[in-house]
C-alpha cells in the first residue's frame, strides 16, 4: 500500500492544476497522485491557511509540505518559507508550484519530520500533519516543535475533532506554555502551541 508519507509513492504518476483563492490571493497548483490531497485543496488545509497566525519578518516551516500549498501562501505574508516532505514527489511538484507563483522567498527540502531543518529555528511551524502515519508522527511533531522556535514562536496545525484532536491538544498542553484554539470548522480545529 502507498501512502503520501512514504518517501517513494508507488502509484503511477497522475496530475492536475487547480486554482485556489486564499486570504486575498490566488494561486495555481499542480497536484499529484501519491501526493495529500490529490486534484483539490482540502478542508483542514484551507481552515489552517485562512486562520493561520502570520506576520512580517517571520521564518516559517511548513513541515510536511505536500504539494504546498501552506508554505506558499504563507510565503506572500512572511520573510521566508523552508518546506519540507519525507515524500519525493511531493518535493518535486512543490518546487514547480513554487516556480508558478513566482515565488522567490521559499525552499523546499527533502527529509522526515525535523531531520532537514536540523539546528535551525523559526517564528512558527506549520503543518497538517499525517494522522494516518500514526501517533508516534504527531506525537515527535509536538513534542520536537519547541527546540525549532525561537522564543514566543508558534506550532500551528490542523486536526480532524474526531481523529485525534483530544490526543493533539492534550500533547500541546504538556510541551506549551499556551495553547489556543485558531478556527474550528468542517470537522476540523486549528491550535496554535506558544513557545
Amino acid at each position: 500500500m502507498s501512502h503520501y508519507y512514504s518517501e517513494e509513492p508507488s502509484t503511477p504518476l497522475k496530475t492536475k492544476t487547480i486554482e485556489v483563492c486564499v486570504r486575498g490571493h490566488c494561486f495555481k497548483f499542480i497536484t499529484a497522485s501519491g501526493v495529500f490531497s490529490f486534484g483539490r485543496l482540502d478542508r483542514g488545509t484551507e481552515l489552517l491557511i485562512e486562520s493561520m497566525v502570520l506576520q512580517p519578518g517571520w521564518r516559517v516551516l511548513d513541515l510536511g509540505c505536500g504539494y504546498g500549498p501552506i508554505g506558499i501562501v504563507a510565503s506572500r505574508f512572511v520573510d521566508y518559507v523552508v518546506m519540507t516532505d519525507v515524500n519525493r514527489r511531493a518535493v518535486s511538484i512543490a518546487k514547480k508550484n513554487l516556480k508558478i507563483n513566482g515565488v522567490r522567498n521559499a525552499e523546499v527540502r527533502w527529509g522526515s519530520l525535523y531531520e532537514p531543518v536540523a539546528g535551525e529555528k523559526f517564528d512558527s511551524i506549520i503543518t497538517n500533519p499525517p494522522v494516518h502515519a500514526g501517533k508516534e508522527v504527531l506525537r515527535e511533531i509536538v513534542i520536537n516543535a519547541p527546540r525549532h522556535l525561537n522564543d514566543g514562536g508558534y506550532l500551528q496545525l490542523v486536526i480532524k475533532t474526531k481523529q485525534g484532536a483530544k490526543y493533539i491538544k492534550s500533547l500541546m498542553d504538556e510541551t506549551f506554555t499556551e495553547v489556543r484554539e485558531l478556527a474550528k470548522g468542517s470537522g476540523y480545529r486549528v491550535y496554535a502551541g506558544i513557545a
